[in-house]
């Protein structure tokens, strides 16, 4: 068949729904980590964010516009103990967080100018920690949707604030 010649797609079939052993059907559980992934980085964004609707980027430290903004972490967001921590995260630059690979040089010697050497060694402590005992710092259901409604009720408060 031509390249050009278009073809209809198919209807794709519904999943099967999951049974448990005794042939119950499970209701999938939302996806809580992702819904606060998603209000903390825009609290983290409009925290950072200036009231002309404008963020430093703490990597490279150009002012951009609102809407350039990433939440960059220090520490990765593998690490649980500091992937909602407020002073792991901070505004970024969509082109230093996901394109430039020594991003994180300049990043630290600004997050140690914003919040100290002290907050930033306890930063480094979670991490050790958290590798050895993992089990410390799992979060349950309830915990993600108390810190949902937090973030969302600060995120709101922030937009009225900055008028974004």
């Amino acid at each position: 068949m031509p390249y050009y010649i278009k073809r209809k797609a198919k209807k794709k079939d519904k999943p099967l729904p999951l049974f448990d052993k005794a042939g119950v059907t499970i209701k999938k559980k939302p996806d809580l980590k992702a819904k606060l992934d998603k209000e903390f980085s825009l609290f983290i964004r409009l925290r950072d964010c200036m009231p002309n609707g404008c963020f430093r980027c703490i990597s490279c430290g150009q002012i951009k516009p609102f809407a350039q903004a990433d939440c960059g972490h220090y520490f990765s967001r593998t690490h649980l103990a500091t992937r909602f921590d407020e002073d792991n995260c901070h505004a970024e630059c969509r082109h230093c967080n996901r394109f430039k690979a020594d991003h994180l040089e300049g990043y630290r010697v600004n997050l140690i100018a914003k919040i100290g050497q002290r907050k930033f060694d306890l930063l480094k402590w979670k991490i050790k920690d958290s590798k050895d005992n993992p089990q410390n710092y799992k979060k349950s259901d309830f915990d993600y949707e108390q810190l949902i409604k937090y973030y969302k009720a600060l995120s709101k408060k922030l937009r009225k604030e900055k008028g974004l």
